[in-house]
């Protein structure tokens, strides 16, 4: 359904981890028939899905369905880490890699650069009884703590900005 629906009801109302987070980042550049069969795919994987098009999202307006929602723009990491999130389709940008990593929510990496043919792989990622899909969700919750202990106080990245203002300031002393 394309509408100007609250992503994050829409989000509350599904279960938990059952939805595909799909966003290819702010400059898309695979050409109409590719991302026609992206769509299709995903829509064919039968997996729930949030969708940000940034461009022309007629393509969705009469298939979503009630198993997916497009729009237009959203607080990604806010989404990432909603409960219903259960994995993350990526243009693998670094923003959008580092709020992954943070969330800790597995993702399905599409870098746009060479073809690839990703849309079989939908469902088997999202498939929660999958021992493969069980290992990739801890390694996922394994990075979310290392990263969250590195940028809390006194972790590795809080120290790293410390030590460097500190070595800035005693250059500027000088």
């Amino acid at each position: 359904m394309v509408m100007t629906i609250d992503y994050l009801q829409w989000l509350d109302l599904q279960p938990k981890g059952s939805v595909l987070y799909v966003s290819m980042g702010s400059f898309l550049s695979v050409s109409a028939a590719q991302m026609d069969e992206i769509v299709a795919g995903v829509q064919d994987s039968g997996v729930r899905y949030l969708w940000v098009s940034r461009g022309d999202s007629s393509r969705f307006e009469h298939s979503c369905g009630d198993q997916g929602l497009v729009i237009p723009w959203c607080d990604q990491l806010r989404v990432l880490c909603h409960s219903s999130v259960g994995g993350f389709w990526t243009h693998c940008g670094w923003n959008s890699t580092l709020e992954a990593v943070y969330a800790g929510v597995p993702t399905l990496t599409f870098p746009i650069l060479w073809d690839q043919i990703p849309n079989k792989l939908v469902r088997r990622f999202m498939d929660f009884k999958s021992n493969e899909q069980t290992e990739i969700r801890e390694m996922a919750r394994k990075f979310r703590e290392t990263f969250r202990i590195a940028i809390a106080k006194g972790g590795s990245s809080d120290a790293n900005v410390d030590a460097f203002i500190k070595d800035i300031s005693e250059r500027h002393a000088h």
